[in-house]
C-alpha cells in the first residue's frame, strides 16, 4: 500500500467522523428543542387551567384566590352558576323602545366538573407538571386604581424547564411562562 491509499483511506474515516460529530450535535439540539416545546406546552395547558379556574372564583367572589388553598377547595367544591338572560321589548307611545333584561338562574354545575376534565385531582393545580415539588407563584391583590377598584393576578412558572427563560430578558416572551400582571389588569398569557 502506498502513502496516497493510507492517506485517503484515513481522511474518509476522519470525515466519516467528523460528520457523525456534526449529525449527533445537530440531532442532539433539534430533540432539545423538542422537548422544550413539549414541556412548555403542558406548562400552557396548565396555566390555561389555573387562568380558568381563578376567572370562574372572580365570577363568583368578586376577586381572585390569592391562596392555592382557596382556589383548590373553589375547584373542589364549587359551583357556577347557569344563567338565564331575556331580554323583554316594550314599544313607547313616541316610537321609541323600552328595553328591559330578565336575569335567571337556572341551575349550577360543580366547578371540577365543568372546567376539568374527569378524575381530575385540584390539589395537583399548583405543581408544575415537569418538576414534582415545584409550584407555580401566585400573586392576587385588589387595589384602588383611578378611583376605581381593581383585581390584579399573575401566576408565574417558578422554575422554568428552558434556562434560556430569565426574569430579566428583554423580550416578554422569553421570561418564564405566566399569565397576568402585577401592573396591569389582565389575565392575558405571555406565550400568546
Amino acid at each position: 500500500m502506498n502513502l496516497t491509499k493510507v492517506l485517503t483511506i484515513l481522511f474518509f474515516i476522519i470525515a466519516l467522523g467528523v460528520g457523525y460529530l456534526l449529525y449527533d450535535s445537530i440531532n442532539t439540539t433539534i430533540l432539545e428543542a423538542k422537548e422544550i416545546e413539549r414541556i412548555e406546552n403542558m406548562v400552557k395547558t396548565k396555566l390555561e387551567k389555573i387562568r380558568d379556574a381563578q376567572t370562574a372564583y372572580h365570577a363568583t367572589y368578586g376577586d381572585y384566590a390569592d391562596t392555592w388553598e382557596k382556589l383548590i377547595a373553589y375547584v373542589d367544591t364549587g359551583k357556577i352558576y347557569l344563567i338565564q338572560r331575556t331580554e323583554k321589548i316594550t314599544m313607547l307611545a313616541y316610537g321609541a323602545e323600552k328595553s328591559e333584561f330578565i336575569y335567571d338562574t337556572i341551575g349550577a354545575v360543580p366547578v371540577k366538573d365543568s372546567l376539568f376534565r374527569p378524575g381530575f385531582d385540584p390539589r395537583t393545580l399548583p405543581e408544575l407538571p415537569h418538576a414534582p415539588g415545584k409550584y407555580f407563584s401566585l400573586y392576587a391583590k385588589d387595589s384602588v386604581r383611578n378611583g376605581v377598584s381593581v383585581d390584579y393576578i399573575e401566576v408565574v412558572d417558578t422554575y422554568p424547564f428552558d434556562r434560556t427563560r430569565t426574569e430579566d430578558h428583554e423580550i416578554e416572551k422569553r421570561r418564564p411562562l405566566r399569565f397576568g400582571s402585577k401592573t396591569d389588569i389582565t389575565t392575558a398569557g405571555n406565550w400568546n
